[in-house]
């Protein structure tokens, strides 16, 4: 049987009885799909006969080595990065649309699919409209861990880690969805078990909450660098803006007054919050598939890190910026910075510190 039998919202988020008992499913997967007898027919039903969430992780393994391929022929290392607003949003579906198949409700599976689907929607444009699927593009901070680590060292990380413990870490903060599933076929057969309750109204809620914040820092961000190459293109200030904050070079305004990272910190949020979801839902202070949501932490604690290391060499005043406002959330009792700017002389002698209205 794909799915286990189970018969109570706790053992839904059981890891003994709801993951370890399929891993088996693994090794076998490979002889199955390959052989010479797999056909249309055969591999939809090896889709029903397989746990689902042993289909997403054989998946995520099955795209580590095209991650790798690729990203050492071109000497690109961007590539899961093209496919991370995508990735998630198709396991989610996987998820959702075996909960149809089996037969079992599907209601939070499919307002999850509605919510991760607008969340990668806003994410994949916003990677477009930066140039992300340009052909070469890549991400500026690859060249100094490129530069860092060597040809050798590279490789050994791109193995272990940029093309297949990223392409894993997509599929495991997914994985509260299986949970999610599990307990859609508990409510399936349990009748008072719910299917939809407030709980999962409010889940819902701060999801598309975190990705309206993410939605309102990013264009924040785009348009306070529109406004910078404009005014080193015409060297006006640009209607909105002060001299000073497009002097200084990075965003201190808005959002980013109260957060170094606001839209980073949302993009958490929104994967914690599934997490969460999948507690409540199990009734449970924790569970197994939180796994995700930590390592998603713990990745964008070590990449803010670097950016911010190349921020503060290239801004000699985001050390000032760092001092004042917090990396994720705001210090308590700080307002926007401060960074008491020289005024500029001008021709006049007075000083020079322009806003155009």
């Amino acid at each position: 049987m794909a799915l286990p039998v189970v018969y109570s919202l706790l053992e839904c988020a059981d890891y003994n009885r709801t993951v370890a008992s399929y891993l088996f499913q693994l090794a076998d997967l490979p002889d199955i799909l390959f052989s010479p007898a797999a056909n249309f027919t055969a591999l939809t039903q090896l889709y029903l006969d397989t746990n689902p969430l042993i289909t997403a992780i054989a998946f995520g393994f099955g795209l580590a080595p095209i991650f790798l391929l690729v990203s050492e022929v071109n000497k690109n290392y961007s590539q899961v990065d093209r496919v991370w607003s995508i990735l998630p949003v198709v396991y989610n579906l996987h998820y959702a649309a075996f909960a149809h198949l089996a037969g079992v409700h599907t209601a939070r599976l499919d307002v999850l699919c509605v919510v991760t689907s607008i969340w990668s929607a806003r994410l994949t444009y916003n990677y477009y409209r930066k140039g992300g699927y340009s052909i070469g593009s890549e991400d500026y901070r690859w060249a100094t861990v490129k530069d860092y680590a060597g040809p050798a060292l590279m490789f050994l990380f791109n193995v272990l880690f940029i093309s297949l413990a990223q392409s894993l870490l997509l599929v495991c903060i997914t994985a509260p969805a299986y949970v999610l599933l599990l307990t859609e076929r508990l409510a399936t057969y349990d009748g008072p078990i719910r299917s939809w309750n407030m709980v999962d109204a409010v889940a819902a809620a701060a999801m598309m909450t975190f990705i309206a914040i993410s939605y309102v820092a990013d264009q924040q961000q785009w348009n306070y660098h529109a406004a910078k190459v404009e005014y080193h293109k015409t060297a006006k200030v640009p209607p909105g803006w002060e001299r000073a904050d497009l002097d200084r070079g990075f965003l201190s305004t808005g959002l980013f007054a109260y957060s170094r990272h606001p839209n980073f910190a949302a993009e958490q949020g929104v994967w914690v919050t599934l997490y969460l979801w999948s507690c409540l839902a199990t009734g449970t202070l924790y569970n197994w598939s939180g796994i995700g949501a930590a390592a998603y932490l713990l990745l964008f604690q070590s990449s803010t890190w670097l950016t911010e290391l190349l921020s503060s060499g290239k801004y000699p005043e985001y050390q000032v910026y760092q001092a004042q406002v917090g990396k994720f959330l705001p210090i308590p009792g700080y307002g926007p910075p401060s960074f008491h700017e020289q005024e500029k002389p001008q021709a006049n002698g007075r000083g020079l510190k322009e806003r155009v209205r």
